[in-house]
């Protein structure tokens, strides 16, 4: 077969067919998962990940996670 001759859909499905003979529908299915497109906006979601909180909101926090400790032992 020329591969330049090829549609990209007759190259996609041989790939395919190599692929489940050399590594089984198990391994075509994660070496695939490696090629997915990812969701969402990376970029947004890491601002917010990262976002470190101010002293008064980490206090609050530390506040509230005492009480609900100390209120769980009675």
């Amino acid at each position: 077969m020329n591969a330049l001759k090829m549609t990209a859909n007759q190259i996609h499905e041989l790939g395919i067919e190599a692929l489940l003979q050399k590594l089984g529908p198990v391994g075509t299915i994660r070496f695939l998962h490696q090629y997915e497109t990812g969701k969402g906006n990376y970029s947004v979601d890491r601002q917010q990940w990262l976002t470190v909180p101010d002293v008064e909101t980490l206090a609050n926090q530390i506040q509230r996670s005492r009480e609900d400790d100390s209120s769980g032992r009675e």
